[in-house]
C-alpha cells in the first residue's frame, strides 16, 4: 500500500534508517542544517519527511506528531510498508526526576505508559516496551564520544498532557526510577516490537514538573542540536 495515507514516497526515497522529531519543522531543521542532498518526500498534512545523506550514510527524517495515536499511524507504516529498519525518535520531555535539568539528555531504555495502546495485542499480562540494544548502544558511544552529559533509563510515554489529577499524580513515577515524562515512546517500542524493527527514544529535557522551569517553542524546535548530532553520529556505526 504505497503511497500509505499518510505518507506520499515512492518505494526506495525513505532510508532505513529515520530520525523522528514529533514537530515536523525540526525535521526540516534537522534536514536543512545536518544532511546534504536533501529530497523532501512528504507533505502530507504538513507532516513533513526527507531524505539526505550525514558524512555519507543516508538517513530520513520524518515528523510523528503528538501522542502515540500519531506516531502509531507514522511508524507503522515506514516499518511495514517501506522497508525501514530503525526509528530514532528525537523529542523533547518534562523532567520528573529531580536530578534532571533543563537540557539534559535521556536515552528510554525502557517506556512506561498510561496508554491503552497495548491492549490491541491482546495479552494476558502487561507488556514492557524496551529500546533496542544496538540502538541504545550505539547512541551511548556516540554520547560518550561527544562528550555530552546523559542519563539511560525508563522514561513514561503518557496519552494525557493537561489531566485532572495534576502534575503530583506523573511525578509519582519518579518514585521508582521514572526519569521524565513524554507522549510516543511506548508506541514505538510496541511497534518496532511487532515488526521486529528497532527503535529507541533520545530525548532533551525542555522543561522541569519538579522546578517549573521550561524552554520556549522556539528553542524546542532549534536548539537542541546536540540530542540530534547524537542521534546522527551514533547511525554511522549501524
Amino acid at each position: 500500500m504505497i503511497p500509505t495515507p499518510h505518507i506520499e514516497a515512492k518505494l526506495g526515497e525513505i532510508a532505513e534508517t529515520v530520525l523522528m522529531p514529533g514537530d515536523p519543522l525540526r525535521a526540516k531543521f534537522i534536514a536543512d542544517n545536518f544532511l546534504t542532498d536533501v529530497k523532501q518526500y512528504n507533505s502530507v498534512r504538513n507532516m513533513l519527511g526527507f531524505t539526505g545523506n550525514y558524512k555519507g550514510k543516508r538517513v530520513s527524517v520524518q515528523g510523528s506528531g503528538m501522542g502515540m495515536p500519531s506516531i502509531g499511524i507514522y511508524s507503522y507504516e515506514l516499518y511495514n510498508f517501506y522497508d525501514v529498519k530503525n526509528i530514532i525518535r528525537v523529542g523533547t520531555a518534562g523532567a520528573i526526576s529531580p536530578d534532571l535539568k533543563i537540557r539534559d539528555l535521556v536515552i528510554g531504555m525502557g517506556a512506561c505508559s498510561d496508554s491503552a495502546y497495548a491492549k490491541q495485542f491482546d495479552f494476558s499480562g502487561t507488556f514492557a516496551p524496551i529500546a533496542s540494544y544496538e540502538l541504545l548502544e550505539s547512541a551511548v558511544n556516540a554520547a560518550r564520544a561527544k562528550g555530552a552529559k546523559f542519563n539511560v533509563g525508563n522514561i513514561l510515554s503518557s496519552d494525557i498532557f493537561y489531566g485532572d489529577k495534576g502534575i503530583e499524580d506523573t511525578l509519582k513515577w519518579s518514585t521508582l526510577g521514572v526519569l521524565c515524562v513524554e507522549m510516543e515512546a511506548a508506541a514505538l517500542y510496541m511497534n518496532a516490537a511487532k515488526a521486529k524493527k528497532n527503535a529507541l527514544c533520545m530525548l532533551t529535557i525542555s522543561d522541569s514538573l519538579v522546578t517549573h522551569e521550561k524552554t520556549s517553542s522556539d528553542e524546542r524546535q532549534s536548539s537542541f542540536t546536540d540530542m540530534m548530532e547524537i542521534a546522527l553520529e551514533s547511525i554511522l556505526a549501524l
